[in-house]
């Protein structure tokens, strides 16, 4: 991922920063000029795109061997002076020992609770409908069996090699296909441990390919057949893909680079990979294939992502929150995962403002999650089972955010959702927007049987809460109330 959570998009509003003690945020800069969005083409990538944003609400997993240290995913390779490039342990000192170690984990990397059916099944019980999987992070290291590098969970040195379920990326998207879920390979584009972007005859500066493309031309060319050829190992054997999700957008051709945007103006070299060849490709195997080429806007940026921050406004593009559960993007011993109305709060949020969430959770070097990332799956989906109709295949509707209140649509249907406080009692009454086109109105709380009592006023609908229906709420992280034609 990109961790500088400073993503700044122009459509005349800023990014509200969500910003928590101890996250491990900042590794690239996420500011974007959004106004050069291009709708994509091609009829079947359209339906597909229209697809993904009915469904509001994914997955994605940063896993890999880095795990083992419960250390950030790939940047403590990176030789920057940065925060989330510190490096820490043994072989910190000397950053070619500490390459070589990490580099090292790949020979005891050996998840024997891997278990992706469980993974997909929480997911769909927690109201999710797609997942993103980390097939390759900047680190370079393979979570699927890559014939272009031995770096990979499948090769003999890694002892998971020997398991059966060794391809984890193909096991994973299996898992999740099979409840039905639309399935995304995360793919970073720049790659650490190939000669072919760190050649080791120029030790490298910073996150960048290490010597100049322009002056060593064969050379870029192996790096870019080497990451076509990955792509598309990935788009023929792996089952139906619907989502090419590239990250590491400093690999980019020179004349996408924005000199108004502070993180890329530190790109030195034009690094472009020939992302038509690579999305022809892949839509030659992957008919309606969403690819998701970040920040670098364009034809092959379907769709936007935010990282650990959400609009403060509705924005009318395709675009997706990309957000951890906990701090951390990759799996650390203790994690302080967000309280399960807050992780509420931010998918209603977002959908009313007309975007997606994309939740990380982190698998530990064993194959598993935190229990408690568990419990949280648990109580959203508990949550989703009630309200999910004012989510799922709706559509932001004016005033879309206001104060504490959230508005969705779907056909003449209305959904108002309020946004309590932590402890906030429910009151007697409540006033709702009188917005939508019902001539006789009736007002559903969802959850509670009978429909509510209401009178029209200036403001709106001053809508009447039973004790029975107040109680309901007591326990509930956000209140639903359906206006629909009586």
């Amino acid at each position: 991922m990109k961790k500088n959570p400073f993503y700044t998009q122009r459509y005349g509003w800023l990014l509200v920063i969500c910003l928590l003690p101890g996250m491990l945020l900042a590794q690239q800069h996420s500011e974007q000029n959004h106004t050069h969005y291009v709708p994509p083409k091609d009829s079947l990538v359209r339906q597909k795109l229209t697809q993904w944003q009915g469904i509001k609400f994914g997955l994605l997993m940063h896993w890999g061997t880095y795990s083992q240290w419960g250390v950030v995913e790939s940047w403590s390779l990176c030789p920057e002076d940065e925060g989330w490039c510190v490096r820490r342990g043994p072989y910190a000192a000397n950053w070619y020992d500490y390459k070589r170690a990490y580099e090292n984990l790949q020979t005891t990397f050996n998840p024997t609770e891997f278990n992706p059916e469980r993974w997909a099944t929480a997911a769909k019980e927690a109201g999710m409908k797609y997942v993103v999987f980390t097939t390759k992070h900047h680190d370079g290291f393979c979570m699927f069996d890559t014939k272009q590098t031995d770096y990979k969970i499948t090769d003999p040195k890694s002892p998971f090699s020997s398991n059966p379920r060794s391809n984890v990326a193909k096991e994973v998207f299996n898992a999740f296909r099979a409840q039905n879920f639309m399935v995304g390979a995360y793919f970073s584009k720049p790659d650490w441990h190939t000669p072919y972007y760190w050649d080791p005859y120029f030790p490298p500066k910073d996150r960048n390919v290490s010597y100049a493309p322009k002056k060593y031309p064969e050379r870029w060319q192996q790096f870019k057949d080497f990451t076509y050829n990955q792509i598309q190992e990935l788009m023929t054997d792996y089952g139906k893909i619907d989502i090419l999700w590239l990250d590491g957008g400093w690999v980019r051709p020179a004349s996408t680079i924005d000199s108004t945007i502070s993180w890329q103006r530190t790109i030195p070299y034009d690094q472009d990979i020939d992302m038509a060849r690579i999305a022809r490709m892949g839509r030659s195997r992957q008919p309606g294939l969403l690819v998701v080429d970040r920040t670098v806007t364009g034809e092959f940026e379907n769709y936007v992502t935010p990282e650990q921050s959400i609009p403060d406004s509705y924005m009318p593009i395709a675009w997706e929150s990309c957000m951890t559960m906990g701090d951390s993007w990759s799996y650390i011993p203790k994690e302080n995962f967000k309280p399960t109305r807050k992780l509420i709060h931010t998918l209603v949020d977002i959908v009313a403002k007309n975007g997606n969430l994309l939740l990380n959770i982190a698998p530990s070097p064993n194959g598993d999650w935190h229990p408690e990332a568990y419990q949280r799956l648990q109580e959203i989906g508990a949550w989703l089972r009630v309200n999910g109709e004012s989510i799922y295949d709706t559509k932001p509707v004016a005033p879309y955010r206001q104060k504490q209140w959230a508005y969705t649509g779907n056909g003449s249907a209305i959904y108002q959702t309020y946004l309590p406080a932590e402890q906030e009692t429910p009151p007697a009454t409540l006033t709702l927007n009188a917005i939508g086109k019902a001539s006789k109105p009736a007002i559903k709380l969802l959850g509670y049987a009978k429909p509510l009592k209401f009178s029209k006023s200036p403001e709106g609908f001053v809508v009447t809460l039973p004790e029975a229906a107040r109680q309901w709420l007591q326990s509930q992280p956000a209140w639903v109330f359906k206006v629909s034609e009586r």
